[in-house]
C-alpha cells in the first residue's frame, strides 16, 4: 500500500510542475483570447485534474476506517476522472474534424462514438467499482482507502479508450496523408505541425492500460489509470495552447475571429 501513496505524490508533483511550467503560457490565452465555448471546455479539462488530484491524496493520506464513506470517495474520484477523460477527448475530436475541413458528417460520427464508448465506459467502470473490495487503512504503515481488486472490468474499460484513440488517429491520419501526398514535403514536418505524436502519445497511454491487467500487479496498473487520465490532459490543453499561440502569432490578436482549433488544414506543410 506505501505504494499507492508513493506513485499519487509523484503524479502530483508531476502534475503541479507541467502547471507551474506553462503558468505563463496559459494565462495569456486565458486573458487575450475570446470567451468561447472551447475556451471554457479548456477551462474544465485544465483545472478538473486537480481535483483529481486533490480526491486522489485525501483518499489516500486521510485515515479513514468507514468502508462507506470509502467507496464514496471513490466513485467522486471516479467520476472527477471521467470528466477529465471526456473533455481530452472532445480536444483530439475537435482538431480531427478541424484537419477533416469541418465536415460535419465526420464530427457526429466522432460525437456518437464517443459517447456510445464514455456511455459504455461509464457502466462498466462504476459496475466494477461497486463490485470490487474496498479497503480502509488496517495495514501497518498504510492510511486511507483503497480499490482491492484488478477486475476485468477495468480491462473492458480502457479497452473501449483504446479503440476510440485507434479511430481518431485513423481519421486524422487520412487528411494528412493526402496533404502530404499533394505537397510532397517531409512527412515528420507534416506530422509535427498537425499534432499527430498528441494522439500517439494517447493511444500508446491507452494501450499501456489495456495490457498491464494482463502484464502487472495491481499497484501498476492503478498508477497508470490515474497517469492516463493526466497525461491526457495534459496533453490536450497543450495542444490547444500550441495551436492558439501558432494561430495568435499569425495574426493581430484584435483582429482574430476564429479559434485556432478550428484551423483548416493547408496543403503546404511549410505554410
Amino acid at each position: 500500500m506505501p505504494d499507492q501513496q508513493c506513485t499519487c505524490v509523484t503524479l502530483a508533483t508531476f502534475w503541479t510542475y507541467d502547471y507551474i511550467s506553462s503558468l505563463h503560457e496559459e494565462w495569456t490565452f486565458l486573458l487575450r483570447s475570446r470567451w468561447t465555448k472551447l475556451k471554457a471546455l479548456y477551462i474544465i479539462a485544465r483545472y478538473i485534474p486537480f481535483f483529481f488530484i486533490a480526491t486522489d491524496l485525501y483518499m489516500i493520506f486521510t485515515p479513514n476506517e468507514n468502508p462507506d464513506k470509502c467507496r464514496m470517495l471513490i466513485n467522486i474520484y471516479s467520476c472527477l476522472g471521467v470528466i477529465s477523460l471526456t473533455c481530452s477527448e472532445c480536444f483530439f475530436i475537435l482538431r480531427t474534424y478541424a484537419l477533416w475541413n469541418k465536415n460535419r458528417i465526420v464530427l457526429v460520427a466522432m460525437l456518437s462514438t464517443l459517447f456510445a464508448i464514455m456511455v459504455s465506459f461509464i457502466g462498466i467502470w462504476f459496475t466494477a467499482v461497486a463490485t470490487s473490495d474496498v479497503i480502509t487503512s488496517t495495514i501497518p504503515g498504510a492510511v486511507g482507502c483503497y480499490r482491492s481488486s484488478s477486475s476485468v472490468y477495468f480491462f473492458v474499460s480502457f479497452l473501449l479508450l483504446f479503440v476510440l484513440a485507434v479511430v481518431l488517429v485513423f481519421l486524422t491520419l487520412i487528411p494528412i496523408i493526402q496533404s502530404w501526398q499533394k505537397a510532397k514535403g517531409h512527412l515528420h514536418s507534416i506530422l509535427v505541425k498537425h499534432n499527430m505524436f498528441y494522439y500517439a502519445c494517447s493511444l500508446f497511454l491507452s494501450a499501456v492500460n489495456v495490457l498491464m491487467p494482463v502484464l502487472s500487479s495491481y499497484v501498476s496498473m492503478n498508477f497508470f489509470e490515474r497517469f492516463q487520465a493526466l497525461i491526457l490532459a495534459i496533453l490536450a490543453t497543450r495542444m490547444h495552447l500550441d495551436l492558439w499561440r501558432n494561430n495568435w502569432h499569425a495574426h493581430d490578436s484584435d483582429s482574430l475571429e476564429c479559434i485556432s482549433m478550428s484551423d483548416r488544414l493547408p496543403e503546404d506543410p511549410t505554410v
